[in-house]
């Protein structure tokens, strides 16, 4: 709720006193130097540490993943070109549920998993998934980072 009032917000000043904004909406990021308290830095410190991952409910829960730096690459191309008023959604088309994450996280890091299934958060959305014809089709974007080869290189310290 608070997204959506943010981008009325802007848009009411765009229409309204014809202030030149733009809206991006990205979906879920990762890369280095992300806090620890997020899913992937969290899953490989506990996975590093031979720790179970707790994992809210099936695990089945989507998600799309994109790196930080396609991201603001992104991000910097709306910046610059895009017409005023406009609004783009970012995603790298990578959707995976939180069990595949794992298990490609698992994978990357050579141990067995050891998952702890615990009680979902209450109202926790199924699915986040974001149709990104706009930007790949007006500004020419597309992501250069893929989350196997990325989530490789988070390992490297």
């Amino acid at each position: 709720a608070s997204k959506a009032s943010a981008d009325l917000l802007v848009r009411s000043y765009n229409k309204t006193y014809g202030l030149n904004t733009s809206i991006s909406i990205s979906s879920n990021n990762y890369g280095k130097n992300q806090n620890i308290e997020k899913l992937i830095p969290k899953s490989i410190s506990l996975i590093s540490k031979d720790n179970s991952v707790p994992l809210y409910g099936s695990g089945k829960n989507i998600r799309d993943w994109i790196h930080v730096d396609d991201n603001c690459l992104a991000i910097d191309l709306i910046y610059n070109l895009a017409e005023n008023g406009d609004k783009f959604n970012i995603a790298s088309k990578e959707e995976l549920t939180n069990l595949e994450l794992l298990g490609i996280i698992y994978k990357s890091l050579d141990k067995k998993e050891k998952i702890m299934f615990v009680k979902d958060r209450f109202g926790h959305d199924f699915r986040y998934s974001l149709n990104t014809d706009k930007i790949r089709e007006v500004l020419g974007w597309f992501p250069k980072k893929n989350i196997q080869d990325s989530i490789k290189e988070l390992l490297i310290k």
